[in-house]
């Protein structure tokens, strides 16, 4: 039996498993919705297609399930980009399929036409400009196939009006075979053994573990070779929740924003493991001064991360979940103990600390009073700046695919559709989205989608009347000039209230924990204004290009 192309994306994602779809629809992406009409498919109608693409990514973050995200052509589909980029650089699975004009207008400058294939090619792992309705399936089935595979991230899938229209006969295939695309899945044995050997002979190992951890669904392995090492860990951004906080081997974050602990172990260790982890900029700081006593190793399934910032000593290509699993069968424990003193010493010298005050509301409190009480069992997404950074800092993850932000682009507006779509995965976990008031004002009109679907996502807003890091940088290196870094914000209750949403106004610190309760209890998206201190700043803080070893701030 024919169907026309449109009903055959529809098919085939149903065949790929796909549930949910988010998007916003238009002229060229008609036939499509069309065919979603009466479809075993949820669609979630955004505000705006930026938001389709953060919501398909944090539904992939939450649930391990590649996200799928629907826009039509030329705006509607270059609206995409932020979230498409964000997507590349944190190695995330999306499809985004995107409605194009009539082939023969292609080329014509037509009305919303755009080449978005060409303006994506940078920031996918690979696109496709779908010019006959009988390799549409097959171009759905490799999609999927590539985004997931290998390193992850995002394909897209461009379909003219005109195959979307198009009839033909409806194959799906079972396999997909790509002779120039095999990924290594396994490590090289004899690289392993020798990393298990250097591990032995270490005395001041450290294993540095990023977000590939989560996405290998690798925590339990991670787990096991720390605690059979005793070597501590710290992680990446990403990494948050591969390893649990609450274990005495956890040293949090690391980086520009890290602990001093986990950037002195790093400074003083003599072997360091990185586990799906890239060595970017904010981790290293000066590259010739990162590590600079330590023989390197490096797990990673991309071949092109290994050695690319850091020269690795011990280099080992496999999906981190696997190589682990080997190399937990063979590694033995060093003589570590005084390493572990001394680091144990530098976490009591060293706490990540902040001022209280009894009149003033701390961000950091905030954040603590939220880890307190979900108990680490919620899902948190974050904005970009110094929400983000003190959500690293002062919430404490125990589980993988609890936190969701973006680490290599830092897009603001991020953190709040990303909760709706990890809230439309996980529809029993609790989510926050820990959002700064500038990022939050990027994409609050979401609002309208979350109250619609009755997806109680919850936002804290660190209303702080800044740019706050920006603010801060401007501070600390451009003497206090705040150029175009102070805010004049609306009464986000206001426009909680307006939406249909539960809107919640915090000025005092004995005010937070019943606001958080109040929120968590709603049945409602929820938006908590907290009034926090306009000046307050994240610390510790690496100068960006400067050594680890040059952390200002962040001492009691």
């Amino acid at each position: 039996m024919k169907k026309n192309g449109a009903q055959i994306l529809i098919e085939s994602l149903i065949k790929e498993g796909v549930d949910v779809i988010f998007g916003y629809p238009g002229g060229a992406s008609l036939p499509i919705y069309d065919a979603l009409y009466g479809a075993p498919l949820k669609h979630i109608l955004v505000r705006h297609e930026q938001g389709a693409a953060h919501m398909a990514d944090g539904y992939y973050r939450a649930t391990g399930k590649t996200g799928v995200c629907l826009a039509t052509s030329g705006p509607g589909a270059t609206n995409l980009v932020t979230g498409i980029a964000t997507a590349y650089m944190d190695s995330i699975p999306i499809i985004a399929i995107t409605g194009q004009v009539a082939t023969p207008l292609i080329g014509n400058d037509a009305f919303q036409e755009a080449d978005i294939t060409g303006i994506t090619r940078p920031i996918t792992k690979h696109n496709y400009l779908v010019k006959d309705v009988k390799d549409l399936a097959y171009t759905i089935k490799e999609a999927f196939y590539i985004a997931s595979s290998g390193r992850p991230g995002p394909v897209l899938v461009d379909i003219p009006k005109d195959v979307q229209m198009a009839a033909a006969e409806f194959h799906y295939p079972e396999k997909i075979s790509l002779r120039s695309y095999n990924p290594t899945y396994t490590g090289h044995q004899g690289q392993i053994k020798k990393l298990a050997e250097a591990i032995q002979k270490a005395e001041h190992p450290l294993i540095y573990a990023g977000g590939g951890v989560i996405i290998s669904n690798a925590a339990d392995e991670l787990k096991e070779l720390a605690e059979k090492t005793g070597i501590p860990v710290t992680t990446t951004l990403l990494g948050l929740g591969g390893f649990p906080e609450t274990s005495p081997l956890s040293l949090g974050m690391l980086g520009m924003h890290g602990t001093r602990y986990a950037n002195y172990a790093v400074i003083e260790c003599d072997l360091l493991i990185g586990i799906g982890a890239r060595f970017d900029d904010r981790v290293t700081g000066k590259i010739s001064h990162f590590a600079p006593k330590a023989t390197i190793a490096h797990i990673d399934i991309d071949p092109t991360s290994i050695s690319k910032s850091v020269q690795v000593h011990i280099p080992i290509v496999g999906d981190v979940k696997n190589v682990l699993k080997e190399l937990n069968k063979i590694v033995k424990k060093g003589n570590i103990s005084g390493w572990v003193e001394k680091i144990e010493k530098w976490k009591k010298e060293y706490p990540l600390t902040y001022k209280q005050d009894k009149k003033i509301i701390k961000p950091q409190f905030v954040i603590e009073e939220i880890s307190r009480i979900t108990k680490g069992k919620a899902i948190i997404a974050t904005e970009v700046g110094q929400n983000q950074m003190w959500t690293a800092q002062f919430y404490k993850f125990t589980k993988p695919r609890t936190l969701l932000s973006s680490g290599g682009l830092g897009t603001m507006g991020y953190g709040f559709p990303a909760a709706i779509g990890a809230k439309v995965g996980c529809p029993d976990m609790t989510v926050f989205d820990i959002a700064g008031d500038g990022s939050f004002q990027m994409n609050l009109q979401q609002l309208a989608t979350a109250v619609q679907y009755k997806i109680a996502v919850k936002v804290a807003v660190l209303n702080n009347g800044f740019l706050g890091l920006v603010r801060q940088w401007q501070e600390l290196f451009f003497e206090k000039r705040y150029s175009e870094s102070r805010m004049m914000n609306p009464d986000f209750v206001k426009i909680a209230e307006a939406y249909g949403a539960l809107g919640v106004n915090v000025t005092k610190p004995e005010e937070v924990a019943p606001a958080i309760e109040k929120a968590i209890k709603s049945p409602l998206p929820a938006v908590i204004d907290f009034h926090v201190a306009p000046e307050e700043n994240v610390f510790p803080i690496v100068p960006a290009g400067s050594p680890l070893s040059e952390m200002m701030g962040g001492l009691a």
